[in-house]
């Protein structure tokens, strides 16, 4: 059995150009470019979380900040202030979830299936 040249043959294919490709370069700015569009949408679309059958309700946009906060009247007691402190806590983690399935759902195209930071759980 005869030997090469001592170099892997399948380092050898296309001349090692890339065969007609873009350069790396192009390919890596066109990539930041569409991660950028994605970042600004998922910065514009929202998720409610909610709590308390909607007593209390929590508005976060696609990067997980909070952008407003709602609570029923009905809800707020002076005598169980934890209770409401719970609910505000728990449609915070909602709406959380909710945002980084967003993300995950919106990234995952761009990141070939990883998951960006922060997002999955």
């Amino acid at each position: 059995m005869a030997k090469g040249s001592g170099r892997n043959r399948y380092l050898r294919r296309g001349g090692g150009g890339g065969g007609g490709q873009r350069p790396r370069g192009d390919q890596m700015a066109e990539a930041q470019a569409m991660l950028q569009r994605a970042q600004e949408q998922l910065a514009a679309q929202t998720v409610e979380g909610s709590a308390g059958g909607g007593a209390v309700r929590v508005t976060m946009n696609g990067e997980q900040k909070v952008q407003a906060i709602k609570i029923e009247p009905d809800v707020v007691d002076p005598d169980d202030v934890e209770l409401l402190e719970d609910l505000i806590l728990a449609a915070i983690h909602d709406a959380a979830e909710r945002a980084s399935a967003l993300q995950a759902d919106s990234l995952g195209m761009l990141t070939g299936g990883l998951a960006p930071p922060g997002a999955g759980g």
